[in-house]
Order: C-alpha cells, then structure tokens, then sequence
C-alpha cells in the first residue's frame, strides 16, 4: 500500500547533498584562470547531511501511519459501498420479477374469465359489454406486464454493473430480512465503525499528528557539512568542518502561528466527526422506524387486507357464475385483489431496502453470511 511506504519513508533522515565547487578563482592579473597558481584558489567537494531531531522524526512517522489508517478505512468504505450497492441491485431485480409473475398469473386468470364471458355470450346468458369489459380487463394487465418486463430488463442491467454477465443468470431465493444486531444495542457506539465517521476519526487524528509536526518544528534541525579541498601543487590541502542551524528569530510569528493553526485543525476535524456521528445516528433511527412501519403493514396486509381482497373476488365470482352477480364487479374485484398484491410487493421491496442499507452499513456486520447470490 502507498500510505504505507510513505510512512517508512518519513521516519528517515533527508538525503545527504554533494557539493562542488570552485573557490577564489583570479580572474585578472598573470594568474588569471589559472586553478593552480594562486595559493587561495581551491578545488573542493564536500558532503552535507541535515540531521533532523528525533522527535520531528517520530512525529512525521505517527502521520503517515494514521494516513495509513485513513487509507485502510477507505478501502473498507468502498467494499461495504460495493456489498450494498450489489444487494439492492440483486433486490430490486428478485422483487421486479416476483411483481412479473404475479402479473402473469393474474393474466391467465382474466383469460379464462373472457373465455367464460364469450361461452355465455354465446349461449345468450351473457352480454357482449361482458366480453368487451373481461377483454379489456385482460390488456390492461398485459400493458402492467409489459412495464413489469422493463422494470426487470432495467434491474438486470443495473445487477450486471456489479456482478458482470452472471446477472442474466436466474436468481436464488432472497435471504431472510432480519436487521445486523448491533441494532438493537448502543447506536453511538456501533456506529464508530461507520466508515464515514471512522474515516473522520482518523482526520482527527491526521490533525492532531500535523499539530505534533508542528511542535516539533519550533526546535530547529542542525546540518553538518564536510568539505575537501585541493589547491595547487605547491600548497597544502585543507579540510573543512561546518556546521549550521536556522535562526528562528522570529518564532511567535512563524512556527508559533503554524502550531496553532493546526491546533485549530484538530477543533475542526473533531467537530466534522461529532456532526457526522449525530447524523448517521439519526439516519438509522429514521431507517429503523420505516422498517417497523413497512413490519406492520406486512403483518396488516397477511391479516386483513389479503384475505379480505381474495374473498372479494371469490365471491364476486361465484355470484357471476349462479348469475346473481355482474361481470364488472368480478373485474372490479380481481383489479383490486391485484393492487393490493403489488401494493404488498413494494412494502417488501422497500423493506428489503433498508435492510441492504443497514446489514451492510458497517464493514463487519453482523449480517456478513447472508448476502444474496447473483445466481445458483
């Protein structure tokens, strides 16, 4: 990983300068040019080494290794993303094909009601309004049908960005909806794993490593220097020995003003990283009171009103068959008993939404087996 050789690298000490040079070299007179002749003029290389203080070492390693850590929790942020994403993809698709076939068995349904229409039409029980209403009931689910086969063609595609050409393979069966258990505990607490607010707590951390930088910097690095120099043949070489360190003359202006702007860094970053967590907390109640809601309109649908639509149309249908009863009213009745059969399947979808959202919300959830399969 990049971070990670970043953070080797910054706890050694800079590079060594190689110097060269030319010194006192006449430019007039009989000696001019000459590099041998003048008894000043020397020929020197020489070696430079900045020796950086120990702790400005120490505290530039500490903020490479928390960019490492910043580095870690984005590649968990995008995996959790890509489990998410792939899951409501494989979703919508197992949801838009269960509404498909719900349509289908409803439209075979409506064909033997025209078939029943047409026979008593014929054998003069019946009207032809009947076999016109029965007919058109029967292409208005054909145009539902229709969407419903968009609906899926646009879910494959999408699952086919995150699962490539297994997406046009037939899907399992969907996975138990039940929420991670970190639900039900300490919100606050589970959701310092959330990548969003991890990722925020290792900016913190960033900052707080850029203020010890910082610190650090307000003692000045010495530099060592050793030179090497020829002169002519007849003189004498010399060696030299220097050394250097910055005048920080004008500290409260310069380093002082430098360490409190990263002090004021790390106010910032905490404060980004307690708002973040007041939002995502706030989210997950908001999600988890949708799915109580979707919860109990499931458990009212399965109930009341499923069993209520399916009577209807039963009735309906038996009163047309002993002729006490009008053809529209069986229509009306099996158009109902549809809507609240596609009405249930987008309880569910949404539902099934939420639960991608929050199984897969935290990198190690705890709902990490349950992920639904591309195909079987």
């Amino acid at each position: 990983m990049a971070a990670r050789e970043t953070a080797a690298a910054a706890g050694q000490l800079p590079d060594p300068v190689l110097k060269l040079g030319l010194n006192n070299l006449p430019i007039d007179g009989p000696d001019r040019y000459s590099v041998t002749r003048d008894f000043m003029t020397m020929r020197s290389v020489g070696v430079m080494q900045e020796l950086t203080r120990p702790e400005k070492r120490r505290a530039r390693v500490g903020r490479a290794e928390r960019e490492v850590d910043l580095a870690q929790v984005a590649r968990q942020a995008t995996i959790a993303d890509l489990q998410r994403d792939t899951a409501l993809a494989w979703l919508e698709r197992s949801y838009r094909e269960s509404s498909r076939d719900l349509l289908q068995s409803q439209i075979a349904q409506a064909e033997l009601q025209v078939q029943a229409a047409e026979t008593l039409y014929r054998s003069g029980k019946g009207s032809q309004a009947e076999v016109f209403a029965a007919r058109g009931s029967v292409e208005q689910l054909r145009d539902g049908l229709a969407q419903a086969e968009r609906q899926v063609a646009v879910a494959t595609t999408q699952l086919g960005r995150w699962v490539g050409e297994s997406a046009r393979l037939p899907l399992g069966s969907r996975p138990a909806l039940t929420l991670p258990a970190w639900t039900e505990g300490a919100l606050a607490e589970h959701l310092t794993q959330h990548p969003q607010i991890a990722a925020a707590a290792r900016q913190e951390a960033i900052a707080d490593s850029d203020a010890a930088v910082a610190r650090a910097a307000r003692s000045s690095d010495w530099s060592v220097e050793l030179m090497y120099s020829q002169r002519g043949p007849a003189y004498s070489n010399m060696v030299s020995i220097n050394l250097s360190v910055p005048l920080q003359w004008d500290q409260k202006n310069r380093q002082d003003r430098e360490l409190a702007a990263r002090l004021a860094g790390i106010d910032e970053a905490r404060a980004r990283r307690e708002e973040l967590q007041r939002a995502h907390e706030a989210e997950v109640r908001a999600m988890l009171q949708e799915w109580r809601s979707h919860e109990d309109r499931l458990r009212r649908y399965d109930a009341s009103l499923l069993p209520l639509a399916t009577q209807r149309s039963e009735a309906a249908l038996v009163a047309y068959r002993s002729g006490t009863g009008p053809l529209p009213a069986v229509l009306d009745a099996r158009r109902s008993e549809v809507d609240v059969r596609m009405e249930r399947l987008r309880i569910e979808l949404d539902r099934a939404r939420i639960w991608a959202q929050l199984n897969y919300l935290l990198p190690s959830h705890d709902g990490a087996q349950a992920k639904p399969e591309a195909a079987r």
